[in-house]
């Protein structure tokens, strides 16, 4: 089993910055993606970013490139997501999730294993 919890969600003014942080438990060994999704009001759940395990390689969906930095510390078991010049747009619920075997697409929420709670991330303008 894998566990997953996300810190780091808050209130910010747009402009902002926050950075979350997802830590994994239970299963540490091996994994191949973790990603980051959100999910708006009334809205499906969306890619936001995705690492590599191994090998550290990034994905990004466009309308956070440039702005948002996915990053990972594996003696910590930990992922993070830096996320700078915020937008009322970026509001929603952010969930981090565990890709353990290679296969599908990096973007897609079908293709992950194990997910976290959520933590809510507030822009105002």
């Amino acid at each position: 089993q894998v566990q997953l919890v996300e810190s780091g969600g808050g209130l910010v003014q747009a402009g902002g910055s926050l950075r979350l942080s997802c830590t994994i438990s239970g299963r540490t060994l091996s994994r191949d993606t973790m990603g980051w999704f959100r999910q708006a009001p009334g809205k499906e759940r969306e890619f936001v970013a995705a690492i590599t395990w191994s090998a550290g390689s990034t994905y990004y969906a466009d309308a956070v490139k440039g702005r948002f930095t996915i990053s990972k510390d594996n003696a910590k078991n930990t992922v993070y997501l830096q996320m700078n010049s915020l937008k009322p747009e970026d509001t929603a619920v952010y969930y981090c999730a565990d890709r353990l075997y290679y296969g599908g697409t990096y973007s897609s929420q079908y293709d992950y294993d194990y997910w976290g709670q959520g933590t809510q991330v507030t822009v105002s303008s």
